[in-house]
């Protein structure tokens, strides 16, 4: 057995946001996503969080860490995907990825749609570094649960598919697809 797979999963929580980053506004994102994974896991999994500003340098410098540093499997970030001038996480996202995942940012949109009109204005993107998967999610609690309630049926794959650990879950919560050996 890989002794990799014995350690509990890292998964990367990134609050993207000038304000929660200076202390100014409560960090709601990073503990919504948080609390969609314990709900939806079963398999031993650890949390790396960071609150960041929108600088794409930093943005970029903390996928990486987390990436080839921290050893995390799953990268999720929140905030800065919109329009908006500081808005550049897709942007870091696409630089530190050598593959991108558009599917993920596709289907989130579709599912946001189904509530509010302004999901065309999302930019979430994914994409793959090395052994990680990045995925960009919106900044709103409620849109988070909703997106993650759409793509994560496919992570626990896609991890498997870049050689990370197994990510086991609830199926009481959410259901995960993985093709019949």
């Amino acid at each position: 057995m890989n002794p990799a797979a014995q350690m509990p999963a890292r998964i990367g929580i990134v609050t993207v946001s000038d304000r929660a980053s200076r202390g100014e506004y409560e960090d709601l994102g990073g503990p919504a996503i948080r609390a969609w994974f314990e709900r939806a896991l079963t398999s031993p999994w650890e949390a790396v969080a960071r609150v960041i500003p929108d600088e794409l340098g930093m943005i970029e410098e903390t996928l990486i860490d987390l990436c080839d540093r921290e050893g995390c499997c799953l990268v999720v970030t929140t905030g800065g995907t919109g329009p908006a001038i500081r808005d550049v996480t897709p942007e870091a996202t696409e630089a530190v990825c050598q593959k991108l995942m558009p599917g993920f940012g596709e289907l989130m949109r579709s599912v946001s749609l189904q509530y509010v009109p302004t999901a065309i204005l999302s930019r979430q993107t994914a994409g793959i570094r090395g052994r990680s998967l990045i995925v960009n999610l919106p900044g709103k609690p409620k849109s988070i649960g909703e997106c993650l309630d759409a793509v994560f049926p496919a992570i626990p794959y896609c991890i498997d598919l870049i050689d990370g650990p197994f990510l086991e879950n609830d199926d009481s919560v959410i259901s995960v697809f993985r093709p019949k050996k």
